[in-house]
């Protein structure tokens, strides 16, 4: 299995939480294209399904929703307690634009971040010059060329009863 360089790795189980962004265009809108300051690296990290799978199911929404959480307390405990946090955030367009449906990120701490650096990882890919690449058609008005220099995206195959506890 592929891995973190030993200070990567550290770095990745020492931090408060590390997150999967599973979208590329999100992850443009939260890097800025690779041009934010302390972003200008854009790394895309395979892992086993195993391990995104376990995340899910050790995870909590990142914020109480009613009906689906008991109550507020309770989903506070949940919270503190869980290795892995959901939030759903408006998918991106090619402008960067909030689009109406939601991608996943998966915020991992702790355990999570431990097997995440030291079990999970299958392949780091820099996908910088992509970055670059695609945001310089964007800029220059060629978004049909930009789509076509993406990574194919598709919806991730799984049992609903895994993300029961996650949305409603």
């Amino acid at each position: 299995m592929g891995g973190w360089p030993p200070a990567v790795r550290q770095k990745v189980c020492q931090r408060g939480s590390t997150w999967i962004k599973p979208s590329f265009l999100w992850m443009m809108y939260r890097c800025g294209w690779g041009t934010k300051e302390g972003q200008g690296t854009v790394l895309a990290v395979e892992i086993t399904r195993e391990g995104f799978e376990w995340a899910l199911e050790h995870a909590c929404l990142s914020h109480y929703e009613q009906g689906l959480h008991g109550d507020r307390a309770t989903w506070k405990r949940r919270l503190e307690r869980a290795p892995a946090r959901v939030q759903w955030d408006p998918e991106r367009d090619l402008r960067l634009q909030p689009l109406p449906h939601r991608s996943l990120q998966l915020g991992l701490t702790g355990e999570a971040a431990r097997l995440y650096a030291d079990e999970w990882v299958v392949s780091i890919t820099d996908v910088t010059p992509l970055a670059h690449a695609v945001h310089a058609q964007v800029r220059s008005g060629d978004l049909d060329i930009a789509r076509q220099l993406l990574p194919r995206e598709r919806p991730y195959p799984m049992n609903d009863e895994l993300l029961a506890h996650l949305h409603q």
